[in-house]
């Protein structure tokens, strides 16, 4: 049987065959995303606004070092570099964020849109080489694994929030049960960064997925991420979205701007 030699010709950059409006989802992840980087650096960097009653936002929780109530050792530390900004944020961010930042989903939604690698499936890119990340610096994002176990922490400390968000304390200082739109909106933003962080990749290879058998409990955990996992793109977006609401409702309602509605 002959044989025809099959010639591979690189694309320029952005042709493609595709008639489809291709370069719509890029560009919408790259203002989604360029937007939440935006916000969450200029919110990191305020240091006020970002507790109201029992609430605490999540870019703040846990608030180690702080001047609200849900401070778990005081404010500031004296030897803190006077030349340094100070914010309970900036010590507790890098954690969520680089979990976020090496997500096996999140990789592929900014190396589109920031990177173009490629902009879309099937459309030229404008580089000729591909290293993937067998070397350094996208190496580094294996580190993914590492920053779930602190992501499955921050949950337990979130939901720990959504308690106290339970709790109202009154004008004579009387602490009563209670559920106010905060705490819908806290409970909300617990339950979707749990369904996106168990659905995580890593966390579905952990539970079983690096076993050629797998025990009854284990074969359980297994679907349950797998469940989680088909609509990881979606959670995705959703939680953060919901972080951001979460600290904007804080914020506004901090500032005076809006009222929180007592349901209970």
């Amino acid at each position: 049987m002959s044989t025809v030699p099959v010639v591979v010709a690189p694309r320029g950059f952005g042709r493609t065959a595709r008639r489809d409006a291709w370069w719509v989802t890029p560009a919408v992840q790259f203002l989604v995303l360029s937007s939440f980087v935006v916000y969450a650096t200029w919110a990191a960097f305020q240091n006020q606004h970002y507790t109201f009653g029992p609430y605490l936002s999540p870019f703040y929780s846990p608030e180690i070092f702080g001047d609200s109530v849900h401070a778990w050792f005081g404010p500031k530390p004296s030897f803190w570099p006077a030349w340094l900004p100070f914010s309970p944020a900036l010590l507790i961010l890098p954690f969520p964020g680089l979990f976020r930042v090496t997500c096996y989903y999140y990789r592929g939604a900014y190396y589109k849109a920031f990177w173009a690698d490629p902009p879309s499936c099937a459309v030229g890119e404008p580089r000729s080489t591909y290293l993937g990340e067998n070397s350094f610096p996208l190496i580094l994002q294996n580190v993914h694994r590492y920053f779930l176990y602190a992501a499955l922490v921050f949950l337990i400390i979130l939901g720990y929030d959504v308690w106290k968000a339970l709790w109202f304390t009154d004008a004579a200082g009387t602490v009563s049960f209670g559920v106010g739109l905060g705490t819908l909106i806290l409970l909300t933003n617990l339950i979707l960064l749990s369904s996106y962080t168990f659905g995580c990749h890593s966390l579905r290879h952990l539970v079983a997925g690096m076993r050629d058998e797998m025990s009854p409990g284990r074969y359980t955990a297994f679907r349950c991420a797998t469940c989680f996992n088909r609509r990881h793109m979606a959670w995705a977006w959703c939680s953060l979205l919901s972080v951001v609401s979460a600290d904007v409702f804080i914020r506004l309602c901090s500032m005076g701007i809006w009222h929180d509605w007592r349901l209970i």
